[in-house]
């Protein structure tokens, strides 16, 4: 059905063929259109193919209520707000205008209305009942649990309707929150523990009934709608912090997680700081270059911290953390290109050394053991265990631990994010042809990359303990 020749009129409607349906039904109905003509259900989300994914599809299929529990960034917000890719393109209601008995607080049904207003309305204009069309991209709504109260999601008593006369049993007494609201589309509750009870409570109540009970007037309404929770697992199964009746009524539960690999780690890194920044972030007059091993230590440094004795594990570390180092790192790249007019810009570990500007505030540190670290002593311990990470793959298959050889002949290698690349090349020149080996992490004749080779090699050198380094001014001195 084209927009020009949607129906304009209950009568229309009827004639169309329309027939109405819950808004589960709508999901289930679409999803399982997708299923069957092989779409991707979750554009964007990786890493959840066979974990996350058929778990979603089951709960759609199954009616329920979800809650999406796991740790900070873990794509639990944007699964919630695609599932609106399985509502119909736009839905009817009744176009009830302002001035007849103060308007319609809900998106009414043409055939089932539930208001008061919505029911008078259709009783008195029949077939000539004014439609409009409800879009599927408005059919979503989510709030935040801190500071949100009854009155935000559920209602609260009008004061000026109570002064107008009107009772305070009735459903014209009442001024409605965001969940009535969104009847016949979906709303989203994240990070439910942090509910006040009485909010939980006023929930508890739509989920089980699907009605609204305000100041202990209960106002039945056949709600029609889809509730979503999110919910970090260390406040979730906290006793005390959601009350048992609430979690008892939630249909589904779906345990998110941090990608299983290092590789979809870089996927998704890589795709978010295009989305945020563009496709072409890369590109433009100063193009960047980011080698392999860059990439790794980036998404090594969120893994490493994931699993750190000095991080609060049950806080978790999101995945923005990679992402906001990945960019910070591309920034620091560039702007030693355009100072220097050097091209392509090359990130190196050096680039590194701004890391705390993106990290500082994406983990939270364990305070209550032994460790007393200050945050950026935290951040250097896990950048240099990253590195060794993956500086240990690379010297198993390159044999790079030669290098460190030379240093035992007193050599010295200075290094920095703000000297040019054609300062290696002159290094390279006074030490060994060992130094070759170097260049095979990362195969190229540019001198930027090769510049990166060898800051890599060096940083590796020095978290395995083969050579020690010192740091003034913003550079680095490698040496025995």
């Amino acid at each position: 059905m084209t927009i020009d020749k949607r129906p304009t009129t209950l009568g229309e409607l009827r004639a169309s063929g329309w027939k109405p349906r819950s808004v589960k039904a709508e999901l289930r109905d679409n999803l399982t259109r997708a299923l069957r003509s092989g779409d991707t259900l979750f554009p964007g989300i990786i890493g959840f193919e066979s974990t996350v994914i058929p778990e979603v599809v089951n709960a759609i299929l199954a009616g329920h209520d979800m809650l999406f529990l796991g740790e900070k960034g873990q794509a639990k917000s944007r699964l919630m707000r695609q599932l609106v890719r399985f509502l119909d393109p736009a839905i009817p209601y009744l176009d009830i205008p302002a001035d007849f008995r103060g308007g319609c607080p809900v998106h009414e049904d043409p055939t089932r209305p539930i208001s008061a207003v919505g029911k008078a309305f259709l009783a008195e204009h029949g077939d000539r009942a004014p439609i409009a069309w409800w879009n599927r991209e408005d059919r979503y709504a989510e709030r935040l649990a801190p500071g949100t109260k009854f009155a935000d999601v559920v209602g609260e008593i009008d004061p000026g309707k109570l002064a107008g006369g009107a009772s305070m049993s009735v459903e014209e007494s009442l001024h409605f929150g965001l969940i009535p609201r969104m009847h016949r589309a979906i709303f989203a509750m994240n990070e439910l523990p942090d509910l006040d009870d009485l909010v939980q409570v006023g929930l508890f109540n739509i989920l089980e009934e699907r009605d609204v009970q305000i100041r202990g007037y209960p106002v039945r309404f056949d709600l029609d709608i889809v509730i979503l929770f999110s919910a970090n697992p260390s406040t979730y199964n906290r006793s005390g912090k959601v009350i048992p009746q609430l979690k008892d009524r939630i249909g589904s539960t779906i345990q998110t997680h941090y990608p299983l690999e290092r590789d979809l780690g870089i996927d998704i890194m890589e795709q978010e700081a295009a989305r945020e920044q563009g496709s072409d972030f890369l590109g433009g007059d100063y193009p960047v270059i980011i080698p392999r091993f860059m990439k790794e230590i980036v998404e090594q440094f969120a893994m490493t911290a994931r699993k750190s004795k000095y991080v609060d594990h049950a806080s978790g570390v999101s995945a923005r953390l990679s992402i906001a180092m990945y960019r910070t790192m591309i920034a620091s790249a560039r702007q030693r290109a355009i100072r220097l007019n050097e091209k392509p810009a090359v990130p190196r570990i050096s680039d590194l050394a701004h890391f705390h500007t993106a990290a500082a505030g994406k983990l939270e540190l364990d305070m209550m053991g032994s460790h007393q670290l200050s945050e950026k002593q935290v951040l250097e311990a896990i950048a240099a265990e990253a590195i060794r990470t993956v500086f240990a793959e690379y010297v198993s298959q390159h044999g790079l631990a030669e290098i460190g050889e030379i240093f035992a002949k007193g050599v010295k290698i200075e290094v920095g994010d703000m000297l040019p690349s054609s300062h290696y090349e002159k290094l390279l020149k006074r030490v060994p042809p060992v130094w070759d080996k170097a260049f095979e992490v990362n195969a190229s004749i540019d001198a930027g990359v090769r510049a990166s080779c060898v800051e890599f090699v060096l940083s590796g050198l020095y978290a395995a303990d083969r050579i020690s380094r010192s740091q003034r001014h913003g550079t680095i001195t490698y040496e025995t």
